[in-house]
């Protein structure tokens, strides 16, 4: 499995190892409405094999989490079977505005390009009134698509080609 670095940040998929640090993991009441916590996710992620939990590090250290989730996840947004959807991204709140979103981001293409060397395209949906995130999205490539209804919420499609 590979590993995608850029400076202090990488790009590792979930181990067991990082499961404390996921557990005791925190972010603003305002944050909470639009995404998962790492330890809800990954319990999806157990039920799904379709689901695959990534943890963001900081000098080597759990900072972020997300998950990347197959055709599955992908299908209510589009039709591309090779894409993938971005999915419960957040940064635990001790490691924000240090710039790790942004790099994390970065690093985002050529993680999925050398674990996932079919996939071609990658998803994801904002709710429309979570600004900071999609600016985060917007630097790091991603191309909004429009608004749309999906889940019975508004949000901004947003995708990424490898």
């Amino acid at each position: 499995m590979s590993v995608a670095k850029k400076e202090k940040v990488s790009l590792q998929f979930y181990k067991d190892e990082f499961k404390s640090s996921l557990v005791n993991y925190s972010l603003l009441d305002a944050q909470k409405r639009f995404t998962a916590l790492p330890a809800d996710a990954l319990e999806k992620c157990e039920e799904e094999r379709d689901r695959h939990p990534v943890v963001i590090l900081y000098d080597e250290q759990p900072a972020g989490f997300f998950v990347l989730h197959g055709w599955d996840g992908v299908k209510a947004y589009s039709e591309n079977q090779n894409a993938m959807l971005l999915r419960a991204y957040s940064i635990n709140l001790p490691y924000q505005g240090k710039g790790i979103a942004s790099e994390s981001i970065s690093l985002l293409k050529q993680f999925a390009k050398e674990n996932f060397p079919l996939v071609n395209e990658i998803i994801l949906a904002v709710n429309h009134s979570n600004i900071m995130a999609q600016n985060v999205y917007k630097k790091g490539g991603f191309v909004d698509q429009g608004k749309g209804l999906w889940e019975e919420k508004e949000k901004c499609l947003f995708t990424i080609c490898n």
